[in-house]
């Protein structure tokens, strides 16, 4: 190994190591800032619309329904109307030729029925340009709860 010569004639040899002390230091430092900041960060927060604060129904909406099997009928909700079962197909046709230009369209579905499913229909009509869309809730039932 390579030494080097001190002025008071001692000899000094060359380490081959990383001193890591000043790694250590800064990992500390950065562990310490880390510590204090995680507390104050809040995580992003939703309000999802629960039951008992939804909007009544409009008067006279087109009801579009979806029961637990999958099966899509229609109405103008009113008294004395009858459910007609639609196709997929036919669901955006039927709507418009029930609704005026100011009707809202609500959709209730069964609360088995795949969320994917509910989606589906909305976007079909709102892609057909149906804009005043929304979801029939049960304003009066208790909160469904999975736990026992």
């Amino acid at each position: 190994m390579p030494s080097i010569r001190n002025s008071g004639g001692r000899t000094r040899r060359l380490k081959n190591e990383i001193n890591v002390v000043p790694y250590i230091d800064v990992m500390l430092v950065l562990l310490v800032i880390f510590m204090v900041t995680a507390p104050m960060i809040t995580p992003g927060l939703i309000e999802l619309p629960s039951v008992g604060r939804a909007s009544d129904v409009p008067v006279k909406p087109v009801e579009v329904q979806i029961d637990e099997h999958g099966a899509i009928s229609m109405r103008v909700r009113d008294s004395g109307n009858e459910l007609q079962p639609v196709t997929e197909d036919t669901l955006v046709p039927q709507v418009r030729s029930l609704m005026a230009p100011d009707t809202p369209v609500v959709i209730s579905a069964d609360g088995r029925v795949p969320y994917e499913t509910v989606m589906k229909i909305m976007d079909q009509l709102r892609s057909s340009g149906i804009t005043r869309l929304g979801l029939l809730v049960d304003q009066h039932g208790a909160p469904v709860t999975d736990q026992p």
